[in-house]
C-alpha cells in the first residue's frame, strides 16, 4: 500500500528550511510565505501522488503528525489541505480511522484543482469588481479615446494574438489592452485602480483559465481574442453602448465559467 512516508517535501532546500521554521512559530524574513501558500504546495504534492497513482484508491494517508513532519508544515496547514482535497473528491476522512484516497468518479466533468480553490474565490471577487469598473471604462473610452490610444489598443491585441498559440506571454498584452482602455477614459482614477491591481487581474495569471473553460489553450485564447476584438471595434467606431456591452459580455463570460466550475465542487445536499 502506497503512502506519503517516503515522499520528498516540496520546494527547494531554502524554502523547506523556511517552512519548517514557520511551522515551529519562528519568523523567517528572508523567505516570507503565508499559510495559504504552504497549503497550496501540500495539496499539489498529495494531488500529484494521487494522479500518478503513487497513492491509489483505498490507500490510507499518513497521520497528520507524519504529514507535518514530512512536509515541515503546521497542523493548521495539514487540516486545510485535507479539507481542500476532500472538497475536490480526492480523499475521504473517516473519523477515528484516517483519511483514504477515493476512487475517481466518472462523468463528473471539469473540477477546479483543489489547490486553486482559494485563488478561484479571489479571482471571482476581482471579476465582480472589474465588471462594474471596466464596463463604464469601455464606454468612456469609446467617447474620449485618441487615435494614438486606438493604435496602442491595436498593438496590444496584435501581440496577444501572436502569442496565443501557447508559447508566448499572453498575460502582459492582455493587461496592457485593459490598461489602455482605462487610460483612454481621460479619468486618471480608472487607470490608478487598474495599475494598482496589476496583471494579477487577468484570471489566467493566477488560475488555469483554459481548464476552467474546458478548452485547450489555443481554442480558449481564440475565443478571448474574439471578445477583445468586439471591444476594440466598438471603441474604434466611438460607440459607447456597444463598447459597454462587449466589455460586460467578455468579463461576465469569465465569471460564469468560473462560477460553474466552483459549483461542481460544492457537495451534493
Amino acid at each position: 500500500m502506497a503512502n506519503l512516508s517516503t515522499a520528498k517535501p516540496l520546494g527547494n532546500p531554502e524554502v523547506l528550511r523556511s517552512t519548517a521554521r514557520l511551522a515551529a512559530g519562528g519568523p523567517d524574513p528572508a523567505v516570507p510565505r503565508r499559510s495559504r501558500s504552504l497549503t497550496h504546495d501540500l495539496v499539489e504534492g498529495i494531488s500529484a501522488q494521487i494522479q500518478s497513482q503513487a497513492l491509489r484508491p483505498g490507500d490510507k494517508l499518513p497521520t497528520e503528525s507524519e504529514i507535518m513532519r514530512n512536509y515541515g508544515v503546521s497542523r493548521t496547514v495539514v487540516r486545510e489541505a485535507l479539507s481542500r482535497l476532500q472538497a475536490g473528491a480526492l480523499v475521504e476522512t473517516r473519523h477515528g480511522i484516517g483519511t483514504f484516497v477515493l476512487q475517481p468518479q466518472a462523468g463528473m466533468g471539469f473540477r477546479i484543482d483543489p489547490a486553486d480553490i482559494a485563488t478561484a474565490v479571489d479571482v471571482m471577487a476581482v471579476l465582480e469588481l472589474r465588471i462594474s469598473l471596466e464596463t463604464e471604462s469601455a464606454g468612456l473610452a469609446a467617447q474620449r479615446r485618441t487615435e494614438a490610444q486606438l493604435g496602442e489598443l491595436r498593438s496590444a491585441l496584435d501581440a496577444l494574438e501572436a502569442n496565443s498559440a501557447g508559447v508566448g506571454d499572453t498575460v502582459s498584452p492582455d493587461f496592457r489592452f485593459h490598461l489602455v482602455i482605462a487610460n483612454a477614459t481621460g479619468n486618471r482614477y480608472f487607470a490608478d485602480i487598474m495599475s494598482h491591481l496589476g496583471a494579477t487581474l487577468i484570471p489566467r495569471a493566477r488560475i488555469n483559465s483554459s481548464r476552467v473553460a474546458q478548452e485547450d489553450l489555443p481554442a480558449y485564447m481564440r475565443r478571448v481574442n474574439r471578445e477583445h476584438e468586439e471591444i476594440y471595434e466598438a471603441i474604434a467606431r466611438r460607440d459607447p453602448e456597444s463598447a459597454r456591452a462587449a466589455m460586460r459580455i467578455h468579463l461576465t463570460n469569465s465569471r460564469e465559467r468560473l462560477r460553474r466550475a466552483q459549483e461542481a465542487l460544492a457537495p451534493n445536499p
